[in-house]
């Protein structure tokens, strides 16, 4: 059971690294032939701006966007190859988005420095309309593989994926979305076409992974970790894919106390993550490259945002 006042989280894998001397991530971005990529990521903030009030609720003073923005400006402070994403439903959930529709919550994401989010349900709560207002906002990639936006007023606002040079490793980040029908109310996506999210991620990622050459491919998805039928998901879509290093997912509020690892189609290994819902924590993930080599050390926390 998670201690809100315990904030890292490190595997014994990566402690055996640290006792080796492969860590600090200081001391390894020291060495001009390895590269360090740190991994931020947040999903299911639900315009949540403010930490929880202090009411005697279980949250209370817990999340915010100030604290969270002062943890990232940390970490950006001890290395320059840092991504920071989001696996949407960046909208509804306080009067901040009832009353503002949007506008401050892209607001506080681009002075964070947002790189690249996906779409969430609920991130069609104000329509195709409410979007097509706010992206032109973002200074952040949003992104989506598996909608065709073709026949709507979206049509070439939304990108597949994005490839980010970070220290000459090249990291592809494309987005898979759930299923609207039922879920969504129709006239709020309207022509908004659904594709197979596996199909397509098998698409996408073989793209980046072996057409672009990216060393690092993470998917940002907003199908929900597991279910108990057989509808799809983070699971499923781990098991199912190949050419994916990393998912980090949204839309079922999941707190993992560390990422977990599944065999993709080809046997390999694929990490899954996932932070919660509300601004209540931040992921952080560090991959450790060596140059003119596939591999890659990595150490994680997933982190409870609080004031002090």
């Amino acid at each position: 059971m998670w201690n809100r006042k315990s904030f890292i989280r490190t595997s014994a894998a990566a402690a055996a690294l640290i006792a080796a001397g492969q860590f600090p991530v200081s001391a390894m971005a020291a060495n001009e032939n390895e590269t360090t990529l740190t991994i931020l990521h947040t999903n299911d903030v639900h315009s949540r701006i403010e930490p929880f009030p202090m009411d005697g609720g279980k949250n209370q003073g817990m999340g915010g966007a100030a604290p969270r923005a002062s943890l990232i400006k940390s970490i950006r402070a001890e290395n320059n190859n840092v991504l920071l994403l989001d696996a949407g439903d960046i909208w509804q959930g306080t009067p901040y988005f009832n009353f503002f529709n949007g506008a401050v919550e892209y607001k506080v994401m681009n002075e964070m420095g947002y790189d690249a989010s996906t779409l969430g349900n609920h991130d069609f709560d104000i329509g195709l309309e409410g979007l097509k207002r706010h992206l032109p906002s973002a200074k952040f990639s949003m992104l989506n593989a598996n909608y065709d936006f073709e026949n709507t007023i979206l049509h070439g606002m939304i990108e597949p994926y994005k490839v980010f040079d970070k220290n000459g490793v090249k990291v592809g980040v494309f987005g898979i979305g759930i299923e609207l029908e039922g879920l969504v109310p129709s006239q709020m996506y309207g022509d908004v076409k659904y594709n197979d999210p596996i199909k397509t991620a098998n698409t996408i990622a073989e793209k980046l992974k072996n057409e672009m050459a990216c060393n690092f491919v993470i998917c940002l998805s907003h199908l929900g970790y597991k279910y108990e039928n057989k509808k799809v998901s983070d699971e499923i879509l781990c098991a199912s894919t190949k050419n994916i290093d990393l998912i980090l997912g949204g839309h079922t509020h999941t707190f993992f106390e560390k990422p977990l690892a599944y065999k993709n189609l080809d046997g390999r290994e694929v990490l899954l993550n996932q932070v919660g819902w509300a601004g209540l924590m931040l992921g952080r993930l560090d991959f450790h490259f060596k140059k003119m080599s596939e591999k890659k050390y990595m150490k994680y926390s997933n982190t409870f945002i609080t004031k002090s």
